[in-house]
């Protein structure tokens, strides 16, 4: 199964989402998966997160935002916040969920190979 990276690159939290269902399904099937959340997107990781669909999502008996995190990084999923996202939001590293990794886009793309597919979000 090839990699799949998936940049979320705006801060809307059903784009966030759905990359995170694509990327937990891929690393529930076996292969790996990696998100990176480019400039304002990282404000949606400051801890406690919440979405303003949660509710609604919660009531469809699906997770809420909060929790499709904590579970994608339990399947192995590698979710990296960019650098100079996290300064952009006025964040530092322990303002984020335990598990999410700091970096920036010269790295995301280095751990990507040519066999990667690279979805936008």
């Amino acid at each position: 199964m090839r990699p799949l990276r998936i940049v979320v690159a705006t801060a809307e939290a059903e784009r966030l989402r759905g990359a995170l269902v694509l990327a937990a399904a891929q690393a529930a099937l076996g292969g790996e998966s990696a998100l990176f959340l480019q400039l304002d997107a990282v404000a949606l990781l400051r801890t406690p997160i919440a979405a303003p669909r949660d509710a609604a999502h919660q009531a469809a008996g699906l997770p809420a935002l909060a929790a499709l995190v904590e579970e994608a990084i339990g399947l192995g999923v590698t979710i990296t916040a960019c650098q100079s996202g996290l300064a952009l939001a006025g964040l530092v590293a322990d303002d984020l969920p335990h598990g999410v990794e700091i970096g920036g886009p010269v790295s995301f793309l280095q751990q990507s190979d040519e066999a990667a597919r690279l979805l936008f979000a």
